[in-house]
């Protein structure tokens, strides 16, 4: 089954290593808690803020063991009035035999905002 594995994070500056840093953590995060091995994974599709323009955040994905040959793209959100700033967002393309429900999507820093009701507990996490 093919699903999308969805993640965003926030910086606070417009730097390079601002933006490859809080990518890192986001990846690594989305990878780890969905279990995600690079030749199960169609392509990434990354997309900033139009206030991010510092570097290309798929350069975070080089830095993974195993990620050179996965397709990765960037683009830029649509700036839609008064939406989260200075975010990152992720969507991951993922061959897995998991449900929908099942899939932990990953919200990080100021970006919880964007979807709470994906948020895990503490203690649904320890479930």
């Amino acid at each position: 089954m093919i699903r999308g594995v969805r993640g965003a994070i926030t910086v606070t500056e417009n730097k390079e290593d601002h933006m490859l840093e809080a990518t890192e953590e986001l990846l690594a995060e989305m990878i780890e808690k969905n279990q995600i091995n690079p030749d199960d994974v169609a392509h990434v599709l990354i997309t900033v803020t139009e206030d991010l323009h510092a570097t290309f955040p798929a350069k975070a994905l080089r830095k993974f063991e195993g990620w050179k040959f996965v397709p990765v793209m960037c683009s830029i959100e649509i700036p839609v009035p008064n939406s989260l700033a200075s975010c990152i967002r992720v969507m991951m393309t993922v061959n897995t035999e998991k449900r929908q429900e099942d899939i932990q999507h990953v919200y990080l820093r100021n970006a919880i905002t964007l979807r709470p009701d994906l948020q895990l507990t503490k203690e649904s996490e320890t479930l």
